[in-house]
């Protein structure tokens, strides 16, 4: 469950990233995965790596593996956490992704030097257009993953979510 959660809710987050780029050119041309891989030793060249598809070259494949790895581990522990913990799912699931963006973009990469300051007014910060972008992203992302939890587990379990009682009126 949580894995097709992942993997479909990196593709959305994907899509969402097309017509609002979290990155200037400049920024993207090393992008924070690749940044990342840098800080843990792997070179330039190789965090930079690039493969074709349907004649576009240049795919930092690396970069996906990351997006994609990234995407499972978060939708591994929110279906985890939403079996014994509903306030996980608040919103459908957005508050979680606005506390992993604020976590994430705004203290744990800037802290880490794999992003620069979180704040638009410090010369070389992140843009308010970074933060539109990765902030409702991360509420499409979350969203998405909710949407197959849910449907996945339903399915499934052909059972309701455990903190809805059994013997509950069905909904009209």
């Amino acid at each position: 469950m949580s894995q097709v959660g992942g993997l479909f809710s990196a593709i959305v987050k994907f899509g969402w990233e097309v017509p609002f780029p979290p990155r200037t050119p400049e920024r993207n041309a090393t992008n924070p995965p690749q940044r990342l891989l840098e800080q843990l030793g792997m070179s330039s060249g190789q965090s930079h790596a690039g493969v074709t598809f349907n004649g576009n070259e240049g795919l930092p494949i690396y970069s996906f593996i990351i997006h994609f790895s990234f995407a499972i581990v978060f939708a591994l522990f929110y279906c985890v956490m939403a079996e014994y913990y509903k306030s996980i799912t608040l919103w459908q699931g957005a508050a979680f992704g606005l506390l992993v963006w604020v976590g994430a973009h705004l203290v744990l990469m800037p802290l880490t030097g794999t992003v620069p300051s979180p704040f638009p007014w410090v010369a070389g910060g992140q843009t308010w257009a970074e933060h539109f972008s990765e902030a409702l992203g991360h509420v499409i992302w979350l969203w998405s993953i909710e949407l197959v939890r849910r449907d996945l587990r339903n399915r499934i379990t052909h059972q309701p979510d455990p903190w809805i009682p059994l013997d509950a009126e069905p909904a009209r």
